[in-house]
């Protein structure tokens, strides 16, 4: 950097200079993207068994992942420590989280989906002080209680419609799973393979949910132009461009940071489900999410070390 661009740097204020804003801007698109997944997911489930159709949309987006990776030249050659890291990855993410939340969006709602998957920031923060003596700047845990405090704005308006009790017990043991994949992530792709690791990890999803949908569900299954877009964008959108999103964005931030973005879950996902489902969006709603987003911003300008 030369004398001028130094001045210039020196002379932008201090909140502006803290903000990582290739990292905020990866984590909104991953925010986005991830939101949205809950509304195509909920299309699919009423058309095909869960289990079933998410280890044809794992084999559909394994299959790309690896094409992409062994074109741009990366091998199938991991370190033990990353092999370990796909197969928790895959089992955590793939086959438990998605698993669990495909199988109870055939009761909950898309946008109730996403409010439950927003908690994930204070189960990687809990979960990394427990286990890995993560610690946080006041700031950061500040921000992640003003994150958790949107989220229960936005819940409690939805508590008087009648819940599941079932599906809402499946999403929160599926954030679990997803908290613990998302800690893994540091020793994923340690060796830059992404394209491999995605890819692998989203077959190892495939051969663990298959079995299940053979012993537990029925195949009963509808085809039409809603479900196949839906599915689609599942596999390729959601499932191969928004998962390496997330790989690059927890190796830039870290796993607490990047988690943070999931508290923008409740209103991306609120919004993309009643503009495309027909579901409700209310001022309460939006009430929460301002204090999502002051959240967010209050982890990303934390100094504390990256987790």
């Amino acid at each position: 950097m030369d004398g001028r661009a130094r001045v210039m740097e020196a002379e932008r204020p201090a909140v502006v200079r803290a903000l990582d804003w290739q990292g905020l801007l990866l984590g909104v698109a991953f925010a986005t993207i991830w939101s949205s997944a809950f509304t195509s997911s909920r299309i699919v489930v009423e058309y095909w068994p869960p289990f079933l159709v998410l280890s044809l949309r794992f084999l559909l987006s394994g299959a790309v992942a690896l094409a992409i990776g062994l074109a741009a030249g990366q091998r199938v050659r991991l370190t033990r420590a990353e092999w370990q890291a796909v197969v928790l990855f895959g089992i955590c993410q793939n086959a438990l989280y998605l698993g669990l939340f495909h199988l109870a969006m055939q009761t909950v709602e898309a946008g109730l989906a996403a409010i439950i998957a927003s908690s994930l920031p204070l189960f990687v923060a809990a979960l990394g002080r427990l286990f890995l003596g993560h610690r946080l700047a006041p700031l950061a845990v500040a921000g992640l209680f003003a994150g958790f405090a949107g989220v229960l704005v936005i819940m409690a308006g939805r508590l008087g419609q009648g819940l599941d009790a079932t599906g809402v017990a499946a999403c929160l043991v599926g954030v679990i799973a997803l908290a613990v994949a998302t800690l893994t992530l540091r020793n994923a792709a340690a060796s830059g393979k992404l394209w491999i690791v995605v890819g692998l990890q989203m077959l190892v999803g495939a051969v663990a949910l298959f079995p299940a949908s053979l012993a537990f569900e029925t195949w009963e299954v509808g085809f039409s132009l809603r479900f196949l877009a839906a599915f689609l964008y599942s596999a390729i959108v959601s499932g191969v461009i928004a998962t390496m999103i997330w790989f690059v964005l927890v190796r830039r931030v870290g796993a607490t940071r990047a988690a943070t973005f999931h508290f923008l879950n409740p209103f991306l996902g609120v919004a993309i489900a009643a503009a495309i489902l027909g579901e409700r969006v209310s001022g309460r709603d939006l009430l929460g999410v301002a204090i999502i987003m002051g959240g967010i911003l209050a982890v990303q300008l934390s100094r504390a070390g990256r987790t």
